[in-house]
């Protein structure tokens, strides 16, 4: 099986399909069915949450009176593929929390397991990039087990319904981790895009591909 396996990824390197870190790439293959958590899928209500943001206060969903939806993300410090979508995150923010859909950014990791991920360099991070949406420390990794978050990026865009919070999209950002340049489909802008249309999602689920989010044992 292990031969297999590298097999697969020597071809798909070989092919130019990924520029990433081969180390990265020998763990973080796309995630399967059989792996995904129990967690919320499309039209579901997602429940309120409260974690800590890197300025050391508490941020929930009810915060955000004015929200019409929100686009949360599952990121990483340590993950190459999370590195490799920071910017684009900033980028949406930007872009559509005007809009009324803020970015609310969650790293899931434990912090025992990559030092990289603890409070501190969150916060460190945080104001080396200049984020401008919270980025919230999961410490019981409650609230990633809940949306059934597997892979580092990982989003969810949601939506305000009937005083419901409501899941519209769950997947990867875009189709092209490695090249922002050259991505041809935007799933998450895309969806964004659809709601504030009040139109349906045409793509309301894709494969997220990232780094395995590392379990509290």
């Amino acid at each position: 099986m292990k031969k297999k396996i590298g097999f697969v990824l020597s071809l798909l390197v070989g092919l130019g399909f990924y520029s990433l870190p081969a180390f990265a790439l020998a763990n973080e293959l796309p995630e399967t069915p059989l792996k995904r958590l129990a967690g919320y899928g499309i039209g579901d209500a997602v429940a309120d949450f409260k974690l800590k943001n890197v300025d050391g206060k508490t941020v929930s969903l009810n915060d955000f009176a004015s929200a019409k939806g929100f686009i949360v993300v599952f990121i990483s410090n340590h993950c190459p593929f999370s590195k490799s979508y920071e910017d684009r995150v900033i980028d949406i923010d930007k872009k559509y929390s005007s809009q009324g859909y803020p970015v609310i950014a969650i790293n899931p990791n434990d912090p025992e397991a990559y030092e990289e991920d603890s409070f501190v360099n969150m916060q460190a991070r945080a104001k080396e990039k200049g984020y401008t949406y919270p980025y919230l420390t999961d410490n019981t990794q409650a609230v990633t087990k809940a949306f059934g978050a597997m892979r580092t990026p990982h989003a969810f865009v949601l939506n305000k319904e009937n005083g419901k919070i409501i899941v519209h999209y769950i997947g990867a950002i875009d189709d092209n981790p490695q090249d922002p340049f050259n991505v041809t489909k935007h799933f998450v802008t895309d969806a964004v895009n659809s709601l504030l249309l009040g139109k349906p999602v045409v793509t309301p689920t894709t494969k997220a591909i990232g780094c395995a989010i590392k379990w509290k044992t």
